[in-house]
This record gives C-alpha cells, sequence and structure tokens, in this order.
C-alpha cells in the first residue's frame, strides 16, 4: 500500500502534484494496521470539565506524561456534536475535526490560547444536522485550510480519498472510507495512539441513520465490518455524536454491545429500513451551507 503524506508544501522521494495543489509522495513503505503504543504502555486519563456557560461543554483526555500527543473533545449542547482538537506539543501543528459554526469563535479561542497553529479543519462528512464551522475558522485563522472527503461533493480547499494520511507535526490520521451514512463518510484512525474518528458511521451502541443523503444501511454495515470492527479491540472510537451522555467507546465494545451492529445483515437492514425516524430539522439549512464549506 503506497503512504500519501498530504501537507502543504510538503515534498519527499519523487512527489507528484494533486488537483489541489500538494505534493504527495507515493514511497514503497507498508502501512501496519498495528499500534505503536500498546494499551499496556500508554494510560489514559479521561478528566471531564463541564461548563454551565453559553452552550457548550468540553471534555479534555490527558495522555500518559511524556507524551506529545494533544487532545481535546469538544461539545455542541444544540446538535449534540462532538468536536476534536488534536495537535503535537513539541511542533504546536494542530487538526481540528467537525467543527460547529456557532463555536468557531470559542474553537479559535483555544487554539490560539493554547499556541497551535491549526493547519486543517476537517469534517468527517457533510452534515444535515448542523453547520461546519470551518469556513468561519478559515476567516478567523489565515492560513488554515478546510478538509473533506472527495466523494461528499462538498467545497473544500483539500479533498482526501481512502487512503490519505493527514499529516500534523509527528502524529497522522489515516483516511478510510466509510459510506453508508452518506456517500462521503471517512473515519479518521490514529494508529499511533489506538485512537477513531467515526464520524456518524458509527455511534455509541449506534449507528447514523441511512434514510436521506444517499444513505443506505448495506454499505454503512460493511463499512463498519470491514474498517471499524477489523480494528484492535481496545482501540477508543470517538463519534460525532452522542445524546446520551456519553463520551467515547472501544472497537471490543461495539462488538459485543451494538444493538445494531452485532445483528446479522438481513436483520440490520430491516432495522434500519423501520426506525421511523422525523424529517432532520436542520438539513434543508445545513446540507445547502455545508456544500458552500459553512459559508453561504
Amino acid at each position: 500500500m503506497k503512504m500519501y503524506r498530504i501537507r502543504a508544501g510538503f515534498r519527499e522521494g519523487q512527489p507528484g502534484q494533486l488537483p489541489w495543489g500538494l505534493h504527495i509522495s507515493g514511497g514503497h513503505k507498508s502501512f501496519h494496521m498495528i499500534p505503536k503504543i500498546s494499551l499496556n504502555t500508554l494510560k489514559i486519563v479521561e478528566t471531564l470539565l463541564v461548563s454551565n456557560t453559553g452552550k457548550a461543554r468540553c471534555m479534555s483526555t490527558g495522555m500518559q506524561k511524556g507524551s506529545d500527543f494533544f487532545f481535546r473533545q469538544l461539545f455542541d449542547t444544540v446538535s449534540s456534536t462532538y468536536t476534536y482538537l488534536l495537535g503535537d506539543m513539541k511542533t504546536r501543528e494542530a487538526v481540528l475535526i467537525d467543527p460547529v459554526l456557532e463555536h468557531a469563535e470559542r474553537d479559535a479561542a483555544l487554539i490560539k490560547e493554547l499556541g497551535f497553529k491549526l493547519l486543517y479543519a476537517m469534517n468527517t462528512h457533510m452534515h444535515a444536522d448542523h453547520i461546519t464551522g470551518t469556513g468561519k475558522l478559515k476567516s478567523l485563522i489565515p492560513g488554515s485550510k478546510s478538509v473533506i472527503g472527495k466523494s461528499s461533493g462538498a467545497k473544500a480547499d483539500l479533498h482526501i480519498v481512502d487512503g490519505d494520511l493527514v499529516c500534523f507535526g509527528s502524529y497522522q490520521l489515516l483516511a478510510t472510507a466509510t459510506p453508508g451514512h452518506t456517500n462521503g463518510c471517512l473515519t479518521y484512525i490514529c494508529h499511533d495512539q489506538s485512537i477513531a474518528f467515526t464520524g456518524d458511521t458509527l455511534l455509541i451502541r449506534g449507528c447514523g441513520r441511512t434514510d436521506f443523503q444517499e444513505g443506505s444501511p448495506e454499505s454503512l454495515y460493511k463499512s463498519v465490518h470491514t474498517k471499524i470492527f477489523t480494528l484492535p479491540d481496545h482501540y477508543t472510537l470517538y463519534p460525532a455524536h452522542d445524546y446520551k451522555g456519553q463520551t467515547a467507546t472501544t472497537v471490543g465494545e461495539e462488538k459485543k454491545y451494538n444493538p445494531r451492529l452485532t445483528k446479522p445483515l438481513k436483520e440490520f437492514v430491516h432495522i434500519m429500513e423501520t426506525l421511523n425516524l422525523p424529517y432532520p430539522k436542520m438539513i434543508d439549512k445545513a446540507v445547502p451551507a455545508n456544500r458552500v464549506c459553512g459559508i453561504y
């Protein structure tokens, strides 16, 4: 498997030129689905910080002492959306996953306060329940770029595909295509930290709906079972939403306890086709806005 490093102005080996003007290197190195740091050597201590002001709460996860990996989980109470700030403590380079428009100023202020340089504001897919904050963040943090899957159909500075690597400092996120909720859904995997950001494809004891935006229960089932459930059981999974107050899960937990995705395919499809969920209240506003990076 070829490894592609995605970074503005990055060159290595024999680079090619991507349509959006970034340099990539193919190389001949193999990418192994094995974490560099096992669960036994990486102790994750989670601290929940709840703010009663405004419409957001934030949660932070501290890594083992000596780790240069920064992680911060942020929350929007209106859409129950999680936003994730990841950074390299040495280089100060950072990425932001699934930002919400109403909290763009909050996120920009936090990034500035912590002394990070935001490289990419990324989306796991084109959302239907909130407007993305990527476009607003680009104006608040000049030089940052918006990122989304090529199959999403949305505008962005960078369109990535399955197998691309998004790099910040010494860390990287592997873009993994997990369609089913939408055609453009991506799961971002950080093997170095044994974590993955699953968007709406896999939720905690649930999954994203499949009755709009090119949704397909068959595709979602295949994505989860072939791309997420094949990760090591101890990998921590961070979804784009949670509606019951939980913040994370693991591959092993979902393989054992997910009430939908533990079922055979035929039964799963029946469950998804008979949910009878209401029409998404934000979809008519959010989808058109998110097609143009949240600025319209």
